[in-house]
């Protein structure tokens, strides 16, 4: 059974290169894929305003800092943070070899992706992030933690309505 690194996208620049928060996901990847030699790391984020998806991103940057080709997976069609986790879940359930997810994500992120994965099944690590509050003007920190108070239930219903569906197909058929 494996480990696999999660590490969710964030804003691509016009040049192609990461962003100030997606820099800080990819380095804490690296950091957790140094010190866990044999976990498996998987970028998801697909292309958004500029340049090309964001997991295509941050495979070139995690190579660029040492890791391994063979140790990365890219899922590059997940537009937001609801996407991912189902895209990465199928990706994870086709593999079958799933032991725990690390979520490697902006600290005021964390939990929401925590909480996704946990409602799908998974065990759930969550390493020591920076805060990105250095990096961004109170209010815009403030606007990005509101958004997570708004966003984690909402997406954590629709993920339950979905799984509830699927097994309620499961089990009419």
């Amino acid at each position: 059974m494996k480990e696999y690194v999660i590490v969710f996208g964030a804003a691509v620049r016009r040049n192609g290169n990461p962003s100030a928060a997606l820099r800080l996901r990819i380095n804490l990847a690296v950091k957790w894929a140094r010190e866990n030699p044999d976990s498996i790391v998987l970028p998801t984020g697909g292309a958004g305003k500029h340049g090309p998806a964001e997991a295509r991103v941050m495979r070139r940057a995690l190579i660029d800092a040492g890791i391994a080709s063979d140790r990365i997976i890219v899922e590059p069609r997940g537009r937001d943070t609801l996407e991912s986790v189902r895209l990465c879940d199928r990706l994870l359930r086709e593999r079958n070899d799933c032991r725990r997810v690390v979520c490697c994500t902006s600290r005021y992120h964390q939990p929401r992706c925590a909480l996704l994965f946990r409602l799908l099944g998974y065990e759930v690590v969550l390493p020591e992030a920076p805060t990105s509050l250095r990096q961004l003007r109170r209010r815009s920190y403030a606007r990005l933690i509101l958004k997570e108070i708004v966003a984690t239930p909402y997406d954590a219903l629709l993920l339950l309505r979905r799984k509830a569906a699927v097994a309620y197909r499961i089990e009419v058929q």
